[in-house]
């Protein structure tokens, strides 16, 4: 059902703020750059704040707070939530009740930007105007004893306008004088507050109506890379919403995600630990069910029908994905049952001869490592083979997306 605007309804404090700063980001930037121009200092202002708070959502409000996909020292919390407040999208303890109130419901009327209502409103309406009652924060228990998130919540409005335009006018103050007070306020405070929020918002909107859905179809997210440049990798939203406690959201090496980047690097830094990753044979397997799906519905189309070489090619290529996937199952079943025989059978045979046959033992333990590496590769070359597959039957479904 289209959304519709319920005047009587509006949100006064979060319209006035969100449109007075659209506003003055094209008036009074423009006016500003035309008569004072623009230097080095100033673009580096903006894009620091802008880093720094689009990182502080995306890595730390999102990933960390709303899907603990990782799990961070208190410096990395701290700097989070100070430059997350900065980007005024309300507190993280809302935040993150929203976002995980989102992907339990998503697409549904309980979804607090549900993309069914139109594009419109997953993008800000949903914001502006106020239609139900506010749920309450019951989902999330388990940060509540963090006493940082708990800190931000109570003075987030004070450390948000704080960081947001009186750290900028006084940083622009220092360098250049009342022009670059004012240069601060509007370029890396006004201006950049309007982009990151709107690069958050078209994650809502966007990424929920344009792209490629990959992984699945059970929900309205899709990947979009255009989008993942202007987000810090967040526009890869299917993969987000098939495996959302991913510390990654892009898993190929070629994809953009600065946010992945960001923690692998403060991981290696000691600054955060037990990232969170799903295992490769699960994202291929989604990948093949995905594809067999999209394969079935190419089938179906009697445009294909007419083709007989192509039809026959999809035919083949669904046939060999769903080989795959059986033979990948028994080789996990039978991978599984012989590592465990390996495993107790060692164990039993090193207890008994670690004392007088220590020889033994070690003869013993490089032959299940041995037995165990054949069972690794054999996995590792039945996966490689099912990311072919997978890749040929994508190429084959473009050309019958052409043919069609």
């Amino acid at each position: 059902m289209p959304f519709r605007l319920p005047a009587s309804r509006i949100n006064w404090t979060n319209s006035s703020f969100l449109i007075g700063t659209f506003v003055v980001t094209c008036t009074a930037v423009p006016a500003y750059l035309w008569f004072y121009g623009l230097d080095l200092f100033q673009v580096l202002l903006f894009l620091v704040f802008f880093i720094a708070t689009g990182l502080s959502i995306t890595l730390g409000y999102h990933r960390l707070f709303s899907h603990v996909a990782f799990k961070a020292s208190w410096p990395v919390r701290l700097g989070t939530l100070i430059f997350g407040a900065a980007a005024f999208e309300n507190s993280a303890m809302h935040w993150v009740s929203d976002h995980r109130r989102h992907h339990k419901h998503v697409d549904g009327e309980l979804d607090p930007y549900d993309i069914s209502q139109g594009f419109w409103y997953a993008h800000m309406g949903w914001i502006l105007f106020k239609l139900d009652a506010e749920p309450p924060l019951d989902n999330i228990q388990d940060l509540r004893k963090d006493r940082l998130f708990m800190w931000q919540d109570r003075f987030y409005v004070p450390v948000a306008v704080g960081v947001s335009f009186v750290l900028p006018a006084l940083l622009g103050y220092w360098h250049g004088g009342g022009p670059g007070a004012l240069g601060g306020l509007l370029l890396a405070g006004v201006a950049r507050v309007t982009l990151v929020q709107h690069m958050t918002f078209f994650i809502n909107s966007l990424c929920h109506t344009i792209g490629s859905q990959p992984y699945s179809d059970k929900c309205s997210a899709r990947d979009s890379w255009i989008m993942a440049i202007f987000t810090f990798g967040e526009g890869y939203h299917n993969y987000h919403h098939e495996f959302q406690h991913d510390y990654r959201n892009a898993v190929k090496w070629w994809q953009w995600d600065p946010t992945k980047w960001t923690i692998w690097t403060l991981a290696k830094l000691g600054m955060v630990h037990d990232l969170r990753q799903v295992p490769e044979e699960k994202v291929l397997l989604s990948q093949l069910t995905d594809t067999r799906r999209r394969l079935s519905v190419r089938l179906a189309c009697p445009k294909i029908g007419a083709n007989a070489r192509l039809r026959e090619l999809l035919q083949a290529s669904d046939a060999k994905l769903h080989e795959l996937g059986e033979r990948w199952t028994a080789l996990k079943t039978q991978y599984a049952g012989k590592a465990d025989a390996l495993k107790a059978q060692y164990a039993e045979k090193a207890d008994a001869l670690k004392t007088q046959y220590a020889e033994k033992a070690g003869a013993m333990r490089a032959e299940y490592a041995g037995r165990a590496t054949a069972q690794f590769d054999e996995a590792k070359a039945a996966l490689a083979e099912m990311r072919r597959e997978v890749r040929q039957a994508l190429r084959l479904l473009e050309r019958a997306a052409s043919a069609a």
